[in-house]
């Protein structure tokens, strides 16, 4: 099974996945970010490195894709191959970060590798304001996550919020997580994981955990 992780930058992605990794026992993937070849230059001029930068992530999340095909067990990733190209190139693209030519150049790779891409069995969208992300952006502190303008994870937010409830054709679990702190609060990250197990596996009614 196959399990994605969706959310804005600083939503608590990478916590929630390796906190069900651990959980359920699934195995974790993460995205290349200490490690990523061009982060800290797209963060700095993100009009120059915005085709370099995605087609890094379109490799990268489609090895992970043929990882999951080969597994036989559950794996549970943090952000999908399908968020990427759906909100953070497409609103590179709105803001005008990446021109026609470059746009059209990555869909047509996309949409030539796209049915190779199996769908999560569940897809759980971390929803946050944009005042509660820059928060948790500050808080952990990346140096290259800094200088971040607020437009652009505004932006980032409409995109998501028009692909997860207009675009996604699979399996979507929203959870609001403005006011849930599931790292340190044991009965927040039990709500979640009530949400998920009634979505997977049929074992709480709704009733139960509203």
């Amino acid at each position: 099974m196959y399990i994605a992780i969706a959310g804005n930058i600083g939503a608590g992605k990478t916590t929630l996945t390796n906190m069900l990794a651990k959980y359920y026992g699934w195995e974790p993937r993460f995205e290349s970010v200490g490690f990523n070849p061009y982060l800290e230059d797209y963060y700095k001029d993100i009009k120059r490195w915005s085709f370099s930068m995605e087609i890094y992530f379109l490799q990268q999340r489609m090895q992970d894709l043929n990882a999951v095909a080969k597994a036989n067990h559950t794996i549970v990733q943090d952000r999908s191959i399908f968020e990427g190209v759906h909100v953070f190139v497409n609103n590179n693209y709105r803001r005008g970060d990446l021109s026609d030519r470059d746009y059209h150049t990555y869909m047509e790779l996309f949409h030539t590798m796209e049915p190779l891409m199996p769908l999560p069995a569940l897809m759980i969208y971390l929803r946050k304001s944009v005042p509660t992300l820059i928060g948790q952006i500050q808080k952990r502190g990346r140096e290259c996550e800094q200088s971040l303008q607020i437009d652009y994870l505004q932006g980032l937010n409409e995109r998501y919020e028009d692909f997860i409830f207009h675009q996604y054709p699979g399996k979507v679990l929203v959870i609001d997580s403005d006011e849930l702190d599931f790292e340190h609060n044991p009965e927040d990250f039990r709500k979640i994981v009530n949400k998920i197990d009634a979505q997977l596996f049929g074992l709480f009614s709704e009733e139960h955990f509203q």
